[in-house]
């Protein structure tokens, strides 16, 4: 009693700490007030408090085969006294359940180690006894609602007093509280962020996006991407998206992920063509504030964005050489850093990649990676350009119409049977991204309700269709050709596109994509006119 009675100046400077501590609501500078306070007393060699965290330092971590999930490891967060067994505290690690700290962390109890120059624990490692005359360590974890926060670490020159881990229940106890609100805090700004940076990027991809509506047609080159995206969807599986620049290429990427199970997630898009070439990197992963030149802030990459959802790379053919390998390493490993931050970050996202390039013959030529061409091209999707297609035109030009008559807030002009004729003998080198302007140009010019299309080249054969003029009330002599020469010439065109495709009748770039026709009604044409391969040959030669 006379012992406790002589410390009684040291525990009303411990009331003073946790006035102090009730103070503060900085949590590091909280613990850093609570081991410097506390090793300032003669009787302590060092304080140390450590916190439960994930794991972060795996690659590097010395305990890191001696940790059982590496999930979360106890981080060294404030230490004072002996600066020789400190060491860099925030490079200080302790898997949970290894050693004398970790195994009491894991269990969440108080503990009291009284001979510290016998355990392996701490003999060696740090060598208390012979250097500074250490007997006694004492551990208080740091408990709030069921949940170990971290531990509260006294190493002693002598052997505590009644009323000292009274005392350090206490300071422990107040410490949980903080450092349960600082996470607390912690995760509703991250949440905070995460929102407002997913609504920029959403505004952003907002004011991007093509205004080409739902997936609009019918025809079989359609329908089969549509039964495409059936399949792949659901999978988490990377999927690459070909086809001529204006196909809808976004689109597709899209539909894909809304019928996901990511889709309350959201679809960031990168458009690789975009980015300035040193950029690259801060845009995919992110920088720091300093990390170069014009960082003035921190700043989330595109893959945090997309954490949980879709990531799209639009033109990815066009991403450097020096950063595909980069790339590739987030796909395998989940994993990237930060631009001038050492802490590796967890990337959960699923890649769609779009390009208008032959990436086969990229990779063949040396300017992108096989390996990385490999892991995008898991599910390939082609979408068919639009003069293949043509049938879908009449469905697509009153949708495109009444749209941009809404946005311009005009009558919805009429689109005649003429109309569409003419669109649909266009080839429509933009295919439908030209298609859409090419209707928004009409609307603005047109007058009286009447459509006229701007089209360069007028139409395939060079001059406007016969059907258009004949409609227009232009005096023409109306060509007639016999049923037979019409017979003969339909006979030649399926001739032609058969050995146009090696008599390939399904399927991209087959005879029925070519004529527009669909594949079984091909099959009938071909056993109904009796057409061989040989014919076919002979007729060429």
């Amino acid at each position: 009693m006379d012992t406790d009675k002589s410390y009684q100046p040291e525990f009303e400077s411990l009331k003073d700490l946790l006035l102090d501590m009730s103070q503060e609501r900085d949590v590091g500078v909280l613990l850093r007030m609570i081991v410097e306070r506390l090793a300032a007393r003669p009787h302590v060699a060092l304080a140390r408090i450590w916190l439960v965290k994930p794991g972060d330092l795996c690659g590097s971590c010395t305990m890191a085969e001696k940790c059982a999930d590496r999930k979360h490891c106890l981080h060294l967060a404030a230490s004072a006294g002996d600066e020789r067994a400190s060491g860099p505290v925030d490079r200080y690690r302790i898997p949970l359940g290894v050693g004398a700290v970790g195994r009491f962390a894991r269990m969440g109890e108080s503990w009291r180690e009284d001979n510290v120059a016998e355990d392996s624990d701490w003999v060696g490692r740090h060598d208390f006894s012979g250097r500074q005359g250490v007997r006694c360590v004492v551990g208080k974890p740091l408990f709030f609602k069921g949940r170990v926060l971290g531990v509260l670490c006294l190493f002693l020159l002598i052997a505590p007093v009644r009323q000292g881990p009274i005392w350090l229940r206490m300071i422990a106890n107040h410490a949980a509280i903080a450092v349960a609100n600082s996470q607390a805090l912690e995760e509703i700004n991250r949440l905070k962020k995460r929102l407002e940076l997913e609504n920029a990027y959403l505004r952003e991809e907002l004011n991007d996006v093509q205004a080409f509506g739902d997936i609009i047609g019918k025809s079989p080159a359609l329908l089969n991407v549509l039964e495409q995206i059936e399949l792949v969807a659901p999978t988490d599986a990377s999927v690459l998206i070909l086809g001529e620049s204006g196909t809808g290429k976004e689109l597709v990427a899209r539909e894909i992920h809304r019928r996901s199970l990511r889709k309350d997630r959201p679809m960031i898009k990168v458009n690789c063509a975009t980015i300035p070439r040193g950029l690259y990197e801060s845009e995919f992963f992110g920088h720091v504030k300093g990390a170069f030149t014009g960082a003035v802030k921190d700043r989330a990459g595109r893959f945090q964005a997309a954490d949980g959802g879709t990531l799209f790379l639009d033109e990815v053919g066009e991403i450097p050489w020096d950063l595909q390998s980069k790339l590739l390493r987030v796909l395998q490993e989940g994993r990237y850093e930060r631009i001038g931050e050492e802490v590796t970050r967890q990337a959960d996202v699923r890649i769609i990649a779009a390009t208008n390039r032959d990436m086969k013959r990229e990779t063949k030529e040396g300017r992108f990676r096989q390996d990385l061409f490999y892991r995008l091209n898991v599910f390939p999707i082609e979408v068919v350009p639009l003069r293949h297609r043509k049938e879908d035109i009449p469905l697509l030009a009153p949708h495109f119409l009444k749209r941009v008559a809404e946005k311009m807030n005009r009558p919805l002009p009429v689109l005649s049977r003429g109309n569409l004729i003419q669109l649909q003998e266009y080839r429509w080198p933009g295919n439908v991204r030209e298609m859409q302007n090419v209707i928004e140009r009409a609307v603005i010019t047109s007058r009286s309700g009447h459509l006229s299309f701007d089209l360069p080249g007028e139409s395939v054969r060079g001059r406007p269709p016969r059907n258009v003029q004949a409609e227009s009330g232009q005096d023409e002599r109306i060509e007639v050709v016999p049923e037979e020469e019409i017979q003969k010439r339909i006979r030649e065109n399926t001739l032609g596109a058969l050995r146009k495709s090696g008599w390939k009748i399904y399927g991209p770039g087959g005879a029925a994509q070519l004529l527009g026709l669909k594949p079984t009604t091909l099959s009938a044409r071909v056993r109904k006119m009796k057409l061989k391969r040989e014919e076919g040959i002979k007729n060429y030669k």
